[in-house]
């Protein structure tokens, strides 16, 4: 198992080798251990790799010190999660260039039944900070299972974890380095009661150096692992607005608050708006009526099946998602013990008869 964890950090450490080069190699070698064992002539036959990249995967260097970082790990209880694991986040996996290897420290449920980033201007408002502790109120009032994420910044993403935290509300921070930094420092303990519900997310290794692009980077996590982002106050350029560049390229929900038009930091979220970048938003209930949340209990569910006929596979599904609420796609075959192409084609047919919907990263629910 260590054996393995090493040739998986190994290839996230490799440079010039993003998330989609590295399923590259891993697709073409057959493993992720045989990477390191190809001749240079070998790895330079792949397509995407050519001699500099060839050469940097053949260099004695990187395995130590993907042994050294399995050190680090044990020592401060973080877990790793490559993309071919079961535990990889379900929503980031279905992103292209999603990371191949996530460091995550706390209690923390990614694939939690509702997950939303909220991001923003570093330069937050009254009225900002405002929209955002009366929406993760609402999230608290309307009980539920929900993953509040954002990127540990100043501003908006701070004034977001903090509300989730008021609010007993589980919260997750993407950091743009290694865990064994915090940035900025100001915000250590936020970061450490988050540790508690929710925790710190990175792709990247201890020793990382604060780099601005990284920042940049770790802005496709932010997007990738919610069912939608939210925006919360922006100047006409900022990282808040790429995250929400990078949410639609991946198609999930982007929502913004509208702001006055002569302030600096709504400039940016009007502008979002006026060309249909995000959907305006004034609250929770604008976000359930887009989002297809629903907060009444199932009865229409229920009163359907006394005038549908259901075959027995349909039923059985239709009872899971009942007990359960809303479930993944992979979960539901996993329950039922039926392969995915199987479970795919009846999910259709119980949709055509208006039995569940279909929500963002293949999940389901009952109407």
């Amino acid at each position: 198992m260590h054996n393995h964890l090493k040739y998986k950090i190994a290839l996230s450490m490799l440079p010039g080798i993003g998330g989609v080069l590295a399923r590259n190699l891993v697709a073409y070698v057959g493993s992720v251990e045989g990477i390191f064992s190809q001749s240079v002539n070998a790895l330079m036959k792949i397509p995407g790799i050519g001699e500099l990249n060839a050469r940097q995967i053949k260099n004695a260097n990187i395995l130590p010190r993907a042994e050294k970082e399995i050190e680090y790990i044990n020592d401060n209880n973080i877990r790793t999660h490559f993309y071919t694991d079961k535990d990889y986040p379900r929503r980031l996996k279905n992103c292209i260039d999603a990371p191949v290897l996530l460091y995550t420290r706390g209690n923390m449920n990614l694939d939690e039944q509702r997950v939303i980033s909220i991001v923003g201007t570093r330069n937050s408002t009254e009225y900002g900070k405002n929209v955002v502790d009366d929406l993760i109120k609402s999230f608290s009032e309307r009980k539920y299972k929900i993953l509040v994420v954002s990127g540990l910044a100043y501003g908006i993403d701070i004034n977001a974890h903090r509300a989730a935290l008021k609010h007993n509300i589980a919260t997750v921070g993407v950091i743009a380095h290694g865990h064994d930094l915090l940035y900025p420092s100001l915000h250590r303990d936020t970061a450490q009661k988050m540790l508690h519900n929710g925790g710190m997310v990175s792709d990247f290794a201890s020793g990382t150096k604060i780099d601005p692009s990284n920042f940049i980077k770790r802005n496709r996590i932010i997007a990738g692992l919610a069912d939608a982002t939210i925006i919360v106050e922006s100047a006409k350029k900022g990282g808040a607005l790429v995250t929400a560049d990078i949410a639609s390229s991946y198609n999930r929900d982007v929502f913004a608050f509208p702001g006055r038009s002569g302030d600096v930091y709504s400039k940016g979220c009007n502008q979002l708006i006026r060309n249909n970048g995000a959907t305006l938003i004034e609250g929770i209930e604008d976000l359930e009526y887009f989002m297809n949340w629903e907060n009444t209990p199932k009865v229409d569910a229920i009163q359907s099946q006394l005038f549908i006929d259901l075959n027995p596979v349909e039923q059985k599904i239709v009872d899971l998602l009942r007990k359960e609420g809303e479930l993944f796609i992979d979960q539901i075959s996993s329950e039922m013990e039926l392969p995915v192409s199987r479970i795919s084609s009846t999910l259709l047919n119980l949709e055509f008869k208006n039995v569940i919907n279909a929500l963002p990263g293949k999940m389901y629910k009952l109407r």
